[in-house]
């Protein structure tokens, strides 16, 4: 695969400041784009949830199968430094369709019974701007935007409380064709609301989740008789998968025979894995968690193939990625929502033939930026909310220059302690092309560092920030301009 030079970029990013990383979008917005004069392309966005940037083969990191992925990255442009800035589930959809930090748009937890958080109907989402530009919409799987309530459906988890809720019509933010949930981890019998149901009408399913959401996906995109939508008009489709996210066990056997007899020593093969003493649970499931990404790619594959079959390849910008990553025993530590590569690292791989060029590419994107860097690849920049703070990179996807981020931003936010509200306390940081910069604001009201050189020690063994006071202070300048333009609460913790 050939790998697109952009040296001038890296040149600029180089010499780019603080402000500059943070300057309002408006010289970002690439020019409208669409295959014929009037005409914008349709969207497939798939992301399955849990699914760590380094588990494509493509990546020469996880030793994973993933055939479909491995072909499509070479079709198209592999962001390589792409990250998830609150690598949670909930703050993650909701940064998705709003493109607004979780500062912004109160998303600041996992939406559940026990939180007070859910997505604002009053939030003006990707979705809502596509429906009103004509767009026929669809959103099949896992939803988890909306706060639980009495009677409660689903299962109650005792003290994590309930997740799953019916996600009624005017709270579907524009998508006309529904086939989803809030969140339940059954895997092999999940249950689904369609369009017209009632809040006592899910209907369950004995298949596993991927392959049964795979197969919706190809119906809406084949779209017979126009069951599903308007065939005059353009279409976006976002499916939502949970694997491989936990419980890792509910997969598919067919794919975890793929891999044989090889045992956690030949899967966990991250130098910051310790192999003789690892973590229980990856010992025992990294297996598994392989194999959901396996099924994954197989079920990725299959939309593909229907597109291509459908004759629709060339006018469809497909994109693969993920909520966050999943740490699976680096560092001794499972699941997400910490700073280290294997958490915050998420594939984000774009294809839009005739348009996009493969290749790869280090621009720091953040999970707000998905939102109107979309709408500017669909040739809807001039309908991009005000509100929106995330920045318009179509540009740099489309191979152009133009002004880029020299850092993204890192937040999450701990259980609330006595004396403070949501989304006090916890961590913040920046990642930039060579460093991950993290401050934790310890209970005495001091804050600690952690600085990791991600070129020289790719697996974060090594915190450098004691012996690195002047990079200390820059990327404290940075993410001080971060606090800034997020309007975070950290600004009067730390009396800034």
């Amino acid at each position: 695969m050939n790998t697109i030079s952009r040296k001038n970029f890296m040149k600029s990013a180089a010499a780019a400041s603080a402000a500059l990383a943070l300057a309002p979008s408006a010289g970002l917005t690439a020019r409208p784009v669409g295959r014929e004069e009037g005409k914008h392309p349709n969207l497939v966005f798939v992301f399955p949830d849990e699914f760590r940037r380094q588990a494509i083969g493509f990546m020469n990191q996880d030793p994973v199968i993933t055939p479909n992925l491995d072909r499509f990255c070479s079709q198209s442009l592999v962001l390589t430094e792409a990250t998830s800035t609150f690598p949670l589930c909930s703050p993650f959809r909701a940064m998705l369709l709003t493109g607004r930090y979780p500062q912004a748009n109160g998303v600041l937890t996992n939406c559940y019974s026990k939180s007070e958080v859910m997505l604002k109907e009053s939030e003006r989402c990707i979705s809502d701007v596509f429906h009103d530009c004509g767009y026929s919409q669809g959103y099949i799987g896992k939803w988890h935007l909306d706060k639980p309530h009495e009677p409660y459906v689903g299962i109650d988890r005792g003290e994590s409380g309930f997740w799953d809720e019916y996600v009624p019509p005017e709270r579907r933010h524009g998508f006309d064709f529904w086939y989803a949930y809030n969140c339940r981890d059954t895997h092999f019998n999940p249950w689904y609301w369609s369009t017209d149901a009632g809040r006592n009408e899910a209907r369950e399913v004995s298949e596993w989740s991927t392959k049964h959401e795979a197969e919706v996906a190809i119906e809406y995109i084949k779209n017979s008789g126009g069951q599903y939508r308007d065939p005059d008009r353009p279409f976006a489709l976002f499916v939502s998968h949970n694997p491989p996210h936990m419980p890792f066990r509910l997969v598919p056997q067919q794919y975890v025979d793929m891999y044989g007899g090889k045992t956690y020593r030949d899967l966990l093969n991250r130098p910051n894995v310790d192999l003789d003493n690892p973590h229980p649970v990856a010992k025992e499931h990294v297996r598994n968690y392989f194999a959901a990404v396996t099924g994954t790619d197989d079920q990725f594959g299959r939309i593909l193939t229907c597109l291509r079959e459908e004759g629709l390849e060339q006018d469809t910008i497909v994109v693969f990625s993920s909520d966050h990553g999943e740490m699976m025993g680096s560092h001794n530590r499972m699941y997400k929502n910490i700073y280290y590569e294997e958490s915050v690292g998420v594939p984000f791989i774009i294809r839009w033939p005739g348009k996009i060029h493969p290749g790869r590419d280090d621009l720091l994107l953040g999970t707000p930026d998905i939102m109107p860097s979309l709408l500017g690849l669909t040739g809807l920049s001039d309908r991009i909310p005000l509100a929106v703070e995330g920045r318009d990179y179509s540009a740099a996807m489309l191979g152009e220059e133009c002004k880029r981020p020299t850092s993204s931003y890192y937040i999450v936010s701990d259980p609330v302690k006595p004396g403070q509200k949501l989304g006090e306390g916890g961590q913040r940081g920046i990642r930039t092309s060579s460093h991950t910069f993290v401050v934790t604001q310890e209970t005495d009201n001091t804050e600690s560092y952690v600085l990791f050189d991600n070129r020289k020690d790719p697996y974060q063994l090594e915190n450098i920030a004691e012996k690195s006071p002047p990079l200390v202070r820059e990327l404290t300048e940075e993410l001080d301009g971060w606090l800034e333009r997020t309007n975070d609460p950290w600004l009067r913790q730390r009396g800034s």
